[in-house]
């Protein structure tokens, strides 16, 4: 399972690792009962400390997203597609409330996030990154 994590990312190591993994879950990369790396070898593939890929797991067994079994590691849990979707939706619509906090406390009125919203929805992924 390869990960790209960046120290120059806005995101936290660990962050950077949950938001990855959980992208592959609910997109169906990673299969239901695959098993993940270990702490230790992702740690090592990563440069990471093991308590980051610790803490990472820890998240997303309380999304439970994964599960482990003792002495044998950390496995993807079966969803159903409802389950990806609900939890996708839930996930935009957080992000979504902070980044409309962000643009009103800096200005912006709802007819100009709406018309940047509708623009940026229109282009499809040609501005990530930009």
């Amino acid at each position: 399972m390869l990960l790209h994590i960046s120290e120059q990312s806005s995101e936290t190591l660990q962050e950077q690792i949950i938001g990855q993994v959980r992208a592959r879950i609910l997109s169906g990369e990673l299969a239901p009962d695959f098993a993940l790396p270990s702490i230790r070898a992702l740690a090592k593939s990563l440069r990471v400390s093991v308590i980051t890929v610790q803490r990472a797991y820890d998240q997303l067994l309380n999304e439970e997203l994964i599960y482990a079994r003792r002495g044998k590691g950390f496995f993807v849990a079966t969803l159903q597609q409802s389950d990806k979707s609900a939890l996708a939706q839930q996930r935009f619509a957080e992000q979504l409330a902070m980044t409309l906090h962000d643009a009103r406390r800096d200005g912006l009125s709802d007819q100009e996030i709406q018309q940047i919203f509708n623009e940026t929805l229109q282009s499809g992924d040609d501005n990530v990154g930009n």
